[in-house]
């Protein structure tokens, strides 16, 4: 299915909720953590998924056969716990009171005295270690209703009884799903408000009722984003309400589209960041470029999904070796969930030892929550870096292209000294090496090679906020125009193929919050000197930062020599749990860095604000140079 959500009443679209209001200043300081904390996912979840490898053709002797062998391949004890039901499951929903009806035929152990129930389900798997996720939209009808071409498990029955999805059923349908039946999380789609205006052929023929889009996934300005947060607004009351535990996973599927990138981080668990994933090269270069430059997008709690792992099948098969250790290294050190989609039944032990690293697997499980970010930018080669909990790095070395690359890789990627022995242990092979000040290595085609390293930091009495993404939360990151990120790579979708002109930059996010770069991917430059660590922001943006135990805090600050205007004067002012701390007069480009340092011990929460007033535009570029906390 190429994409998926849910939907709620128009009526609803209008109604007052935590997520639509907006606050009045939003650079004011607050004083809180804005990222989400509801749920259950301080780590990434890992799991599977029935999507990738059935489609709509799910059945319990499918989920069944996968979830043992997940259990016998000893990959629930290495975290492999979700066993998620996509779409495929429901026969219709009943009309004299509303209830969704399962395929019994296709899960048996559903029929029970009374109305068929998914709690036999729940419990089996339960009690084998693992949790049950389910699938549902945003909207009336759901994705395969739109886009199914063949002989799809559809519902069935009447116009209304087909109508599975969300759309004013939300409180109805959580509470089925996860105080009658006992799931343990939701995966959202969008098409139920996107692919049923009144001109689709599908309406127009009488098969469905139409419903106004709110989500126009070609076009960035053209989504009701107010709307779709509202929805989502609800969801998230239903979820607390029928999980007073709190132990639930939400995971929020609109492809990228309605300037998610922005906002997903307040409202669900994990949230999909571009179109659905194909076992093609190609296309996960697209969906691994969508998330990759976002790491302050991305905290324990909430975490950018990039779709399901395609290991098993196309150019991720067991004739791939090197594309699937890739792909399966890059969701790693992006803190990307690790669903699998293969039918686990038939899956050869070469990529159940892929999937079962569990040197990779710790990455992304690692408890500091920081995804990787870019120490080395180019089109067909890139480095990672993630700081580890217990001090080490993670780098991954990414040759995106064709041929061999003769690396280089450097101390300062790893912001170790480069006067000091590194100590590297390759997580695929098992070898181990050290170096001094750089190393020299041949990556092959597609190939990613994963180190762990140890060294001494550069700073050695704390850490550079880059350094620490999980910790920084840009809750306004000063994006007055969103615009598509030209650094995505365009791939050729295969359920569209070469027809019209070609897919188009169309997943917002160039000017978002970077680490090390500026939001348009420069180097970090204040009247002429470079920054090699820092946060690159837009001004007019407030970062929130947890401090873990750390006394103080020190910047150089200015507007970016990148910034289009040389006129527009920017202010700067750090806070501590809502108050003012220090802050610079208006400067603006050219002027040299200002320091900005303070006191923080005792302090659980920093706010950087760089304020420009009157601007209305995407241009003013700031820097916070070697921003850092310091023991």
């Amino acid at each position: 299915m190429t994409l998926r959500r849910f939907l709620l009443p128009l009526a609803a679209l209008c109604a007052s909720t935590a997520l639509s209001a907006q606050p009045a200043d939003p650079l004011a300081p607050t004083g809180r953590w804005s990222a989400y904390q509801a749920g259950s996912a301080q780590l990434p979840p890992m799991g599977w998924n029935s999507w990738n490898a059935f489609f709509t053709h799910v059945d319990e002797e499918k989920l069944m056969g996968s979830a043992q062998r997940i259990r016998d391949a000893g990959l629930l004890q290495k975290g492999y716990r979700f066993i998620n039901i996509d779409d495929g499951w429901w026969i219709k929903r009943r009309t004299s009171d509303a209830k969704l009806m399962i395929r019994t035929d296709k899960f048996p152990s559903a029929r029970i005295k009374g109305d068929p129930s998914f709690r036999p389900l729940t419990d089996r798997l339960h009690a084998m270690g693992f949790k049950a996720g389910i699938y549902s939209d945003l909207g009336r009808n759901i994705c395969s209703q739109a886009y199914a071409d063949g002989s799809e498990q559809l519902p069935e029955g009447s116009v209304a009884e087909r109508e599975v999805g969300l759309y004013g059923h939300t409180d109805q349908d959580i509470r089925l799903f996860f105080a009658d039946w006992g799931f343990d999380a939701i995966k959202v789609d969008g098409c139920g408000i996107r692919a049923y205006a009144a001109d689709a052929d599908r309406v127009k023929s009488g098969q469905y009722r139409a419903l106004p889009p709110l989500i126009d996934q070609h076009s960035i300005t053209r989504s009701n984003i107010p709307a779709v947060k509202a929805l989502f607004a609800d969801i998230n009351q239903s979820l607390a309400r029928h999980n007073p535990d709190g132990d639930y996973m939400l995971s929020l599927c609109i492809w990228g589209s309605a300037n998610v990138r922005s906002w997903g981080k307040d409202v669900g668990n994990i949230s999909r960041t571009s179109d659905d994933i194909s076992p093609d090269w190609g296309r996960m270069l697209t969906n691994y470029d969508s998330a990759a430059r976002r790491a302050f997008y991305a905290h324990p709690g909430g975490w950018n999904d990039p779709d399901m792992l395609f290991i098993g099948k196309g150019d991720f098969d067991a004739n791939h070796l090197t594309e699937a250790r890739s792909h399966f290294s890059l969701w790693a050190m992006m803190n990307a969930p690790l669903l699998i989609g293969a039918d686990l039944r038939t899956t050869p032990e070469e990529l159940i030892d892929i999937f079962g690293n569990a040197d990779i697997i710790a990455l992304n499980q690692d408890a500091a929550g920081n995804q990787a970010v870019m120490a080395f930018d180019a089109d067909g080669f890139q480095i990672l870096v993630k700081t580890l909990a217990d001090g080490d790095k993670a780098v991954a070395l990414f040759n995106r292209g064709l041929a061999p690359v003769n690396a280089t890789l450097t101390a300062e990627h790893l912001k170790f000294r480069a006067d000091r022995p590194i100590a590297l242990a390759n997580l695929w092979t098992g070898d181990k090496s050290s170096f001094t000040k750089d190393m020299k290595l041949t990556v092959a085609p597609r190939e990613t090679v994963v180190f762990r390293a140890k060294g001494d930091r550069t700073l050695a009495d704390g850490l550079y906020l880059s350094e620490q993404p999980g910790m920084v939360n840009p809750a306004a990151d000063g994006v007055v125009q969103p615009e598509p990120d030209p650094t995505i790579y365009r791939s050729i979708p295969n359920w569209r193929g070469t027809r019209g002109i070609g897919e188009r930059p169309m997943y917002a996010g160039w000017g978002g919050a970077m680490a090390d770069f500026t939001p348009y991917n420069q180097p970090l430059v204040i009247a002429g000197k470079t920054f090699t660590s820092g946060i690159g922001i837009l001004a007019n943006s407030r970062l929130e930062v947890r401090n873990a135990g750390f006394a103080r805090f020190t910047a150089q600050v200015g507007v970016d020599d990148s910034a289009l205007t040389a006129d527009q004067p920017v202010r700067f002012t750090l806070y501590g749990d809502g108050k003012p701390l220090a802050s610079t007069p208006p400067l603006r480009r050219g002027q040299p860095a200002q320091a900005i340092t303070a006191d923080v011990k005792g302090i659980k929460l920093l706010e950087l604000v760089a304020r420009a007033d009157g601007v209305t535009t995407n241009a003013v570029p700031v820097t916070w140079g070697e921003a850092a906390l310091l023991r």
